[in-house]
């Protein structure tokens, strides 16, 4: 593990990039930004677009590692590059932006008020290829739609276990278990998946580190335990659904927590913009969402 990159993300202030949307959510990514599904066509035509999108992000004068600590990258992105350089090396080297992974296959179907990852069965070589490229850490979703302890400790259990295997390999897991914005027992949802987490957390060996990626609390501070935990990195909150101005507000009260947004970081940007437009858009974007994440 590089430990400038560990630094980085330990101390630096600033937030968490999400550029990792997969199959099922780039072509509600690409509507947002003003690309119609008229307008491709297959999963090719949509994945270049949505890598064009990206990299205007990222090449970006407003993106860089002052504000932005890291960078979550989909599979695909991280096999392709940036203004010629491979993704991850390009993001760490030209930016001082750490490029993680995410590395879930997405959601089996729901059950106890829960949603587990489905089976990963290529995930070794997943994460040596990653290792290989520069990646410094990866993430992995699950979600949790009610305050259902058997299905919150399945999803908590699952996400450490796996977790483990990606210490392993020698990568930083961010361990995402969202809880649903919508979720009618949110508060009662987060207090049992507080306990799974810390459970599973004094039980990790001597050194070991994670990454949490959790839904911003409906009790203020509600995670300030798990940001000052021994076995905790760092711990990141996801937009959920909030607009970005809704998400910052929230996260400002919430001390120790800093920003992964994917959605509400590219919100108001458009394919149809100038570069000025655009970058100047991305560079409030950025701006609030750094100014939240240090409060």
């Amino acid at each position: 593990m590089n430990q400038q990159q560990l630094d980085k993300v330990r101390q630096g202030k600033g937030f968490i990039a999400a550029l990792d949307q997969s199959g099922g959510s780039t072509p509600k990514a690409l509507k947002l930004y003003g690309v119609q599904e008229s307008e491709y066509s297959g999963d090719v035509e949509m994945f270049d677009l949505v890598h064009a999108m990206r990299t205007r992000i990222v090449t970006s004068d407003a993106f860089n590692g002052q504000r932005v600590l890291g960078a979550i990258l989909f599979e695909m992105t991280m096999d392709r590059q940036f203004d010629g350089m491979d993704a991850a090396a390009y993001l760490w080297n030209k930016k001082q932006v750490v490029p993680f992974l995410k590395v879930d296959k997405g959601l089996a179907d729901e059950a106890n008020g829960v949603q587990l990852m489905k089976p990963m069965p290529e995930l070794d070589a997943l994460l040596a290829r990653a290792a290989q490229k520069g990646i410094f850490g990866t993430k992995m979703r699950s979600v949790i739609n009610a305050a259902n302890a058997q299905g919150i400790n399945a999803v908590v259990a699952q996400q450490f276990e796996v977790g483990k295997q990606i210490l392993t390999a020698g990568l930083m897991p961010i361990i995402e278990p969202e809880v649903n914005i919508k979720a009618t027992d949110k508060k009662e949802a987060e207090a049992l998946l507080k306990a799974a987490i810390l459970k599973q957390l004094d039980a990790l060996a001597g050194e070991q580190k994670v990454m949490l990626k959790l839904t911003i609390p409906t009790v203020t501070g509600f995670y300030t335990e798990l940001a000052q935990h021994p076995h905790v990195l760092r711990v990141v909150a996801l937009s959920g659904g909030y607009s970005r101005d809704e998400s910052n507000a929230l996260l400002a009260q919430n001390p120790g927590v800093i920003a992964s947004f994917s959605r509400a970081l590219t919100e108001g940007l458009s394919a149809q913009q100038t570069d000025t437009q655009f970058n100047t858009t991305l560079d409030q974007s950025i701006e609030s969402i750094y100014q939240a994440s240090i409060a």
